[in-house]
């Protein structure tokens, strides 16, 4: 792929957030407290019901098997939004999150306490920016004064912007809705939007009856990319880097296995979403999984010697949400480095 490339404080506005995310993610906080914090051991991890390596590692239950003696819980998440307030309230320890909300995440003064730690795919074909065939619009330039959905403070709002921009559009020039993937459908069915950027499994029922405009692979071509990410707290760094360690292994063998033993991997993620193999199959076959050995390499990002590429995507990530006024002022490169946690990542490989 290509090189790439907020009104009041974000906690005064995640405080009603996480004070409803507080019972859905932390309603066991005696069941819930993270492996450094003494007693049992325990991990919390986020995911999204999304096809990546995360879904292989859950079903098969990786991770389990490497730390026997931990009590793992799997907990759902809609967007990065989600992802965001859940470890400003310190309710996970690690997560799936995208490149554009972790760019979001490590931006202003308090910065969200965690650190990349993993890639787990690059956006491809499984986002993208649908019209309802219906409004005849045939171009992200006929969107000028239409009503687009789509998660705020994800990769979705970010390759959205960069589309309109790509355009000539401005987000003034439309109405952005902030909605999440499946009230997002509810809304198009309604005929409540005229477009919206979403992923999978919400973007195949869109494209049904819509019109596919761009996408996150043919944006991230033209030097914007997207990924998601694995983030992990600063306490489990601090207080059990093993768990990292072998959640890291796991995580590898998922990509591999994603290579290796692909009729596998499509039962599994049928399993996981509740769909059939069918459409499990075309759901992978939209996303862009790398190897272990490129997740490490310079290319992206990088080992303990330091960071990869992936420093200059989110950098450049962040600096166009500024420019954007998404956020309040851009990281410098530096900041961005602190937050990427690279010791022992080389290890997977061996």
């Amino acid at each position: 792929m290509s090189r790439p490339l907020q009104g009041p404080s974000r906690r005064l506005l995640l405080t009603g957030a996480l004070a409803a995310l507080s019972a859905a993610v932390t309603g066991c906080s005696s069941d819930g407290e993270a492996s450094s914090s003494g007693g049992s051991k325990r991990l919390r991890i986020g995911y999204f019901a999304f096809p990546s390596g995360d879904l292989l590692v859950k079903n098969r239950k990786l991770l389990e098997k490497a730390l026997p003696d931990y009590k793992i819980t799997w907990i759902k998440f809609d967007s990065g939004a989600g992802v965001n307030q859940a470890f400003l309230g310190k309710s996970l320890d690690i997560a799936a999150l995208g490149s554009s909300p972790f760019a979001r995440g490590v931006s202003g003064s308090s910065p969200i306490p965690y650190k990349v730690a993993w890639i787990l795919d690059v956006a491809g074909e499984n986002e993208a920016l649908v019209a309802r065939r219906a409004t005849g619009i045939s171009d992200v330039a006929g969107l000028k004064g239409k009503k687009i959905a789509t998660p705020f403070a994800s990769t979705s709002h970010y390759s959205l912007l960069a589309a309109l921009g790509t355009a000539g559009l401005k987000p003034s020039d439309v109405e952005l809705i902030d909605l999440q993937p499946q009230p997002i459908l509810a809304a198009w069915q309604r005929g409540d939007i005229d477009a919206a950027y979403v992923w999978l499994p919400t973007l195949d029922e869109l494209r049904t009856t819509g019109t596919q405009l761009t996408s996150s692979k043919e944006i991230g071509a033209a030097g914007r990319p997207t990924l998601d990410l694995a983030v992990v707290s600063d306490d489990l760094i601090a207080g059990d880097p093993q768990a990292i360690d072998a959640w890291r292994t796991a995580q590898a063998e998922a990509l591999r296995l994603l290579e290796s033993d692909r009729d596998g991997s499509v039962e599994t993620v049928a399993a996981e979403l509740g769909i059939s193999a069918a459409d499990a199959e075309a759901q992978l076959a939209q996303g862009v999984f790398l190897t272990p050995e490129q997740v490490v390499s310079a290319d992206w990002l990088g080992t303990e010697g330091g960071p990869g590429e992936l420093l200059t995507y989110v950098t450049d990530t962040a600096r166009f949400l500024a420019d954007q006024k998404q956020i309040d002022a851009a990281p410098s490169e530096d900041v961005v480095r602190e937050a990427f946690y690279l010791k022992g990542l080389s290890d997977v490989l061996k």
